[in-house]
């Protein structure tokens, strides 16, 4: 899939984010990159300090990232379909670690 018709699909699957989640994202950027330099398997990634963990000190600093790794997501997907229901599962999971939930917490949600 041309990069651009993903960078669609990821816009598209954030504003289907339920309005609660979207309106309490602060300071993070989403980013799509074609695979992982390291953990070749992962499909996503969050790097940044989580939202319950923001203090006071908490200004002036980078935005945290969301990682989604365009490669590893379409070698899932059978079809458009598919993408998007990876490509919302995939972001689900990774904003599930920016409020502070871990990965067997994340899991057991079913992301």
């Amino acid at each position: 899939m041309e990069r651009k018709a993903f960078e669609k699909i990821v816009e598209e699957e954030v504003k289907k984010l339920p309005k609660i989640f979207r309106e309490r994202l602060e300071n993070i950027e989403i980013i799509i990159e074609d695979e992982p330099i390291e953990q070749k398997s992962l499909l996503g990634l969050y790097q940044g300090v989580p939202f319950r963990h923001r203090g006071i000190w908490y200004g002036n600093v980078m935005p945290d990232r969301i990682i989604l790794f365009k490669n590893n997501i379409e070698a899932l997907s059978h079809n458009d379909e598919e993408l998007k229901e990876w490509v919302n599962r995939v972001l689900i999971h990774e904003i599930g670690h920016y409020f502070g939930f871990g990965e067997e917490a994340l899991r057991k949600a079913g992301y």
